[in-house]
């Protein structure tokens, strides 16, 4: 269904930082890839070691491979296949900036209520990936 008229600038603005952040999220998964791949950063797992890894529990494999677990990966990020998430985390947080870019917009238009949903998805998403609500530890 074809659309005439001006888009709503809170639907363009949120389309266009969604659009970039994907666009650069992307990028970043080719490179990380590549540089796992070519074997140009070497990788913190060594490949000929994955087929023993796969099939262990996700606790089992953060232990014998030395991947802290939650946000461990970062201290580790100078390893190939470490990279790989780099492009996974930038892309599983791309709604953030654009929350924040269009809380503003819907304030400015006296959406009080869209504003302040927007910063408690904000609150929420940042909540969670904090580790905070995470249990056994």
């Amino acid at each position: 269904m074809s659309r005439t008229g001006p888009a709503d600038p809170v639907q363009a603005r949120y389309a266009s930082w969604l659009e970039w952040g994907t666009r650069a999220g992307f990028a970043l998964l080719v490179a990380g890839f590549a540089a796992y791949t070519t074997g140009l950063v070497p990788a913190h797992v060594p490949v000929d070691r994955l087929p023993s890894l796969w099939g262990l529990p996700a606790t089992e494999f953060l232990a014998q491979t030395g991947i802290g677990a939650g946000w461990g990966w970062i201290g580790l990020i100078r390893g190939g296949d470490m990279m790989n998430l780099v492009g996974i985390a930038w892309l599983a947080s791309c709604s953030l900036p654009c929350l924040a870019a269009v809380a503003p917009l819907f304030h400015a238009r006296g959406d009080r209520v869209h504003a302040w949903i927007c910063a408690i998805e904000i609150a929420v998403i940042l909540l969670a990936a904090s580790g905070l609500l995470a249990t056994g530890h």
